[in-house]
């Protein structure tokens, strides 16, 4: 898509709706790494690194379908990669060898992207915002308080998942006006396409480091929708 850029700040106050993993903070990049020192340590003798990793990607998509999102669903998924693809029985040692990949995620300072903190607090001054992102409740709960930015929100929604029917409930528990509302975040497949066809507006925002499985071609705006694509988060200030 090309990315669109508007001259004009809006002065009426809108609804930010935020994204928080890899919008906010980092996150994917601490999955990556784990995932790096899972495939040496399983140092399968037949698939290559990349067939390792794509086997456990379908791995943390059944894991999800089943059990929802974050860190224990990604123990599960490393687990059960190991199982199928090791020829040797799964230890005592072996399990929380494996299980120390996911436990290094957890340990991890909550690091914010570039201008998130001023920007929050100068949107806020403004506008109402939302943090939505889903996952585990009490794990983005937890880094919310951890990184400092709770006071900025006006309330927080920590869904299952986001899927489009996902934006119309919250549109209808919270009344927002669709006119006035924007989602805001890093995933194609999360945040913008299923705000875009829940009639919302939309900020995408790119990562180098996206999870995988929220790759998607992003959606053009159906007519009356704005979509626009920023380089940073600090460039939303140019736009509300």
């Amino acid at each position: 898509m090309t990315p669109t850029f508007e001259a004009h700040r809006r002065t009426a106050a809108q609804t930010l709706l935020i994204d928080a993993d890899d919008t906010l903070w980092e996150n994917n990049i601490y999955f990556e790494r784990a995932i790096s020192a899972f495939i040496s340590y399983l140092d399968h003798r037949v698939h290559s690194p990349e067939e390792v990793r794509s086997h456990l990607n379908s791995c943390e998509h059944a894991t999800v379908l089943a059990h929802g999102y974050g860190l224990q669903s990604f123990r599960r998924s490393l687990i059960n990669c190991f199982e199928q693809l090791s020829d040797s029985a799964i230890t005592p040692e072996k399990h929380n060898r494996i299980e120390s990949f996911a436990q290094s995620i957890a340990e991890q300072e909550i690091e914010l992207l570039p201008g998130v903190a001023s920007t929050l607090a100068d949107l806020s001054t403004r506008h109402r915002l939302i943090l939505v992102t889903k996952g585990n409740p009490d794990e983005q709960t937890d880094k919310l308080h951890r990184s400092g930015l709770a006071s900025h929100f006006s309330a927080i929604e920590v869904l299952p998942e986001k899927h489009h029917e996902a934006y119309l409930a919250l549109v209808a528990h919270h009344r927002f006006e669709a006119a006035t509302t924007w989602m805001i975040g890093n995933s194609p497949k999360s945040d913008i396409n299923p705000a875009l066809a829940a009639g919302l507006h939309a900020v995408f925002i790119p990562h180098d480091f996206t999870w995988v499985l929220e790759h998607e071609v992003v959606n053009q705006p159906p007519a009356g929708q704005t979509l626009l694509e920023l380089i940073g988060f600090a460039d939303l200030a140019l736009h509300f």
